[in-house]
């Protein structure tokens, strides 16, 4: 039978769609382009690759595409080392991906349309799957580099030609999953995560010694009654920090036809601060608001733990509500002992996104925040790059007039940048931008031209030769 034969396969989905079109259209080509145009110099003492991953439908969806939650995974890489410039990229082959690439269209649809493929058109191995997802995220751990999903099993990728090598559980550790934001402590070099699911007890954490081991497997976090969808999380010396935001699953809902998520202010948001040591979790209780992505967090000599983050009134796309949806960056005193928070405005600018900071302060405190956000004279989209100094309450920013995705820091042999991907919305050529992590609002000291389009995506990492 071919794919187009089942008499239930949802229809081709709207071509005109915001999130398939423009700066986000998907790039259905793979590319090796050494030399690449320069504007500027490309420092002498960088050597190592940013990766990025984010959505990238390899054939036209079906049924249903919810950015950022649809699409398959595609990693772009931009190599620089002896001044030069180097680019690649590649789809993360999951089975999904490669039965498609063999039909030639797509077979599974989007995620929140609920169609799954039966065994007359995919095999008993396939039948009734939804789609893998590995599109989130990209990390390396323990000499494993994973392209990260959303509570599932990330894709093991080769380092050196970024082919699929196959779903990677991490010596157990991810045994039942791990969502896209693990965190790694650059002292000890663990890796800890956490995971949401449907069924009791909705939540469990990990922990990957770094050596690549299993030190501990999944573990449940007492005190939820329901499942519910946590994007990131932050990690002290002492706690793994989960903002239990009050979006819960609901498949009675789904099941009556109605929405896969719910918005349940009334519940308020959670805090569960989770002891590294295996400790019981302490809880804290706040207004309701939600987090999408966490800068870091520490620990502080008088027990309480500090937090930055992005925080929003609601999870836009997923609820409704009589007013503005704003983000901010936000600093939150949490007092494990006595369970209370206080939350102050870090920066008034608002309409940011993902927050960064150095990888090597992790667990650490810090001095500089760098987000994604609008200017003044910014369009349609966030075309600036804000760096928040959180020690002074101040801000600069860089604006290169076009559509720009996640800061990068990179650590240099003998000075620090910040990089970015950027993609103009007129002539939809990318460029990355390599900034100074001293003077970032002076603008780009090299400015590398890209061989495609690179889609608006997500998260990416620095890795170092």
């Amino acid at each position: 039978m071919t794919v187009t034969a089942d008499p239930n396969r949802p229809a081709p989905i709207d071509p005109g769609n915001v999130h398939l079109t423009g700066v986000f259209a998907p790039q259905r080509d793979e590319t090796d382009a050494i030399d690449l145009p320069v504007v500027g110099e490309i420092p002498a003492d960088l050597s190592g690759s940013y990766l990025r991953n984010g959505p990238n439908p390899r054939f036209d969806p079906i049924g249903s595409f919810v950015f950022p939650l649809d699409g398959d995974g595609m990693v772009h890489r931009v190599t620089l080392e002896g001044g030069r410039a180097s680019y690649s990229n590649r789809f993360v082959r999951t089975p999904m991906v490669e039965l498609e690439e063999e039909r030639g269209e797509a077979i599974w649809s989007g995620i929140t349309d609920g169609y799954t493929p039966p065994a007359s058109v995919v095999g008993e191995e396939l039948a009734g799957t939804t789609r893998a997802l590995p599109d989130i995220n990209i990390v390396r751990h323990a000499g494993r580099l994973m392209a990260m999903a959303e509570s599932d099993k990330p894709y093991l990728l080769d380092p050196r030609t970024l082919a699929t090598l196959g779903a990677e559980d991490c010596d157990g550790a991810m045994r039942v999953g791990s969502t896209a934001h693990p965190k790694i402590d650059p002292r000890t070099g663990e890796m800890v995560l956490f995971n949401y699911i449907l069924e009791a007890p909705y939540l469990t954490w990990s922990v990957v010694a770094a050596d690549g081991s299993s030190l501990r497997p999944p573990t449940a976090i007492d005190g939820l009654d329901a499942p519910v969808m946590i994007h990131d999380m932050a990690l002290t010396e002492k706690y793994v920090v989960l903002f239990v935001c009050p979006l819960i699953f609901d498949i009675a809902a789904v099941m009556a036809g109605g929405s896969l998520l719910s918005w349940r202010p009334d519940d308020g948001t959670r805090i569960a601060l989770i002891p590294r040591d295996g400790g019981p979790v302490r809880w804290v209780q706040a207004e309701p608001f939600w987090v999408w992505h966490f800068a870091n967090a520490f620990d502080n000599a008088d027990g309480t733990v500090t937090v930055d983050y992005v925080e929003w009134t609601f999870p836009g796309g997923f609820a409704e509500s009589a007013v503005p949806n704003k983000s901010g960056l936000m600093r939150a005193a949490t007092n494990p002992a006595t369970g209370t928070i206080s939350r102050t405005r870090v920066s008034e600018r608002t309409d940011i996104e993902f927050p960064r900071v150095d990888d090597r302060l992790l667990t650490l405190d810090h001095q500089r925040v760098a987000t994604v956000g609008k200017s003044e004279s910014d369009t349609g989209f966030q075309e600036s790059l804000w760096f928040h100094d959180v020690a002074k309450s101040s801000e600069v920013s860089w604006s290169p007039g076009v559509a720009i995705g996640e800061p990068i820091y990179i650590p240099g042999a003998d000075h620090d940048y910040w990089g970015a991907i950027g993609t103009d919305p007129e002539d939809l050529r990318s460029r990355f931008y390599l900034l100074t992590a001293a003077s970032p609002e002076d603008g780009p000291i090299a400015t590398i031209d890209l061989p495609i389009r690179v889609p608006a995506g997500l998260h990416g990492a620095w890795l170092e030769k």
